[in-house]
Parts: C-alpha cells; structure tokens; sequence
C-alpha cells in the first residue's frame, strides 16, 4: 500500500491519467485530463480553523473570500498578509489578520472539515448550521432576462478547467447587461463562489450586476451572495427549498433552470423585466 502522501504529488488544478474507454464496442486505452481536489487549510494568526478540499489554484481569492463569507473578516482590509505553504499532504494559508477579527473568531472557532459537496461539516450546533444574513440593501437594482441569457450562452468559453477535465463548477460575475467580467472555477461550487468573492473583494469591483453560477443554487449559495450584498443569484440548475426561503427571506432574487432562454425566479421577480409577460401575469 501507498503511504498517505500519495494523495499529494502537487498544487496543480489538473493532471493526465491514463484510462481504458470502451465505445460504440471498441475498447481504446488513451490519455485523459482529471481535475485535482487538495486538502487547504485555513490558519488564521497560527491557530487552524477549517480544512477544506478545493481546487489548488486562485488561493489568496479563496482564502479572502472563504473569511468574508464566514464572517471571519469585515473587510479585505482585515487581512493583513498571507503566505500559501505547500506540505506533503496539503495546502495551509497562512493568514495575518486583525487582532479584534481574530479575538472573535476565537470566540466562535469550530472544528470544520469542508468537502466537494457539502455545507454544514463540523457544525457543533442547530444555531451555527443556519446564518441567516442580513436583507439586501439594492432598493434600485432591475436586470433584463436577455442578459441572464447572455450570460448564460457565453460561461462555458469561461471554463478552462471544466473544458479540459469536465469535472469543476464555475461562479461568474456578470454586469447588468449580461457580460461576463470575472469567473472562478473549482470542483466545489462552493469554493468556487468563495474565489469569486475573494476576487471581487479584492480588486473592489462595483456590486451592480448578478452572480452567475454552474451548479444549483443551494442554501449556501445563497447566503454567501447575500453576505456580499449581491442582489441576484442566477443557477444552471435548482435551487433547494431552504436556499428559496432564505432568499425570500433577505430579498434577494434567486434564478434557477437558466437554460437555454428560460428560466424560473423563486424570489423577488420584480427584480427581473422581461420583454413579454404573460397574460396570467399582466
């Protein structure tokens, strides 16, 4: 057997594997490229937080991200410094931050393992598993259905890594008129909207327009947007019961099935106009 370190070769979003494929009755032995997953650290001051499996790649925006939407940080100006240390069997970001930041976080530190899929790993308690947020304060924001749908048609050109492995999801940001201007990807698509927002947050890009992303929309998503303020979230495919009720809950619009020039809205429709309405609606 192994040792456990097999796990780790490197920090590289990809690799190239080689599989048998059988099709149509042939079989064919030939080379493929497969997405990574590592084990990343989150370490705040010296003291680890959380452990995470993501895509190694677009670190810092996690890193700055994963404590904004956590609550961690306030600000990115929280974050003083971080230094991405890669071990045997891993990845830690190590974060300076700041002393009144860190002393709450101590107050709240919970033991946390994150997986691709997975939301509330390492909650101790029902009051930690669910953070209802704030309401959104975007009183003046509309967007047009055409630009979901623009949107839409051109995130697969976005998608690299999707493109080369088929195996990672994709949070985008999207000006009101539907263009693309910043995308994150990742095997996990809560990951990958944390790279986002880390990114965002970062270059201090302006919050009017929507997030976009590759994956449905889950309760998680949904809290993560509206913690940035954010006052539409558009998904490829369903979104979950609790991810409607939150969203109902802080106002915020939330889209899913956007395929193919439709869609369905789940909360606040007045925030979408569409060239034609229908009769039962007019």
């Amino acid at each position: 057997m192994k040792p456990a370190n097999f796990l780790i070769e490197s920090a590289l979003t990809d690799s190239t594997v080689t599989v048998f494929k059988y099709e149509h009755g042939r079989l064919s032995e030939r080379e493929d490229n497969v997405a990574e997953e590592v084990p990343i650290a989150m370490i705040y001051n010296g003291i680890s937080h959380a452990v995470m499996l993501a895509t190694p790649d677009d670190l810092e925006d996690f890193a700055l991200g994963f404590s904004l939407c956590e609550g961690i940080l306030s600000s990115a100006s929280d974050l003083y410094g971080i230094d991405i240390v890669e071990r045997v069997n891993g990845i830690e970001l190590q974060m300076e931050i700041a002393t009144e930041q860190f002393q709450n976080l101590k107050q709240r530190r919970r033991s946390m393992t994150g997986r691709t899929g997975c939301g509330l790993c390492g909650s101790e308690s029902l009051d930690q598993a669910i953070r209802m947020p704030q309401a959104i304060d975007a009183p003046d924001m509309v967007f047009a259905a055409e630009a979901i749908y623009l949107a839409q048609r051109n995130l697969h050109a976005h998608q690299q890594l999707q493109g080369r492995t088929g195996a990672t999801h994709a949070s985008a940001w999207v000006s009101p008129e539907g263009e693309i201007l910043l995308v994150r990807e990742d095997v996990g698509r809560h990951n990958a909207l944390d790279k986002l927002l880390g990114a965002m947050a970062k270059q201090g890009l302006s919050r009017e327009g929507f997030l976009l992303t590759s994956s449905r929309a889950s309760y998680e998503m949904v809290q993560k947007a509206a913690s940035a303020n954010i006052a539409m979230l558009v998904a490829i495919s369903a979104p979950t019961g609790l991810a409607i009720r939150m969203a109902q809950g802080c106002g915020l619009t939330l889209v899913g099935f956007a395929r193919k020039e439709q869609h369905v809205v789940y909360s606040c429709p007045e925030r979408l106009q569409h060239l034609t309405e229908s009769k039962e609606l007019a």
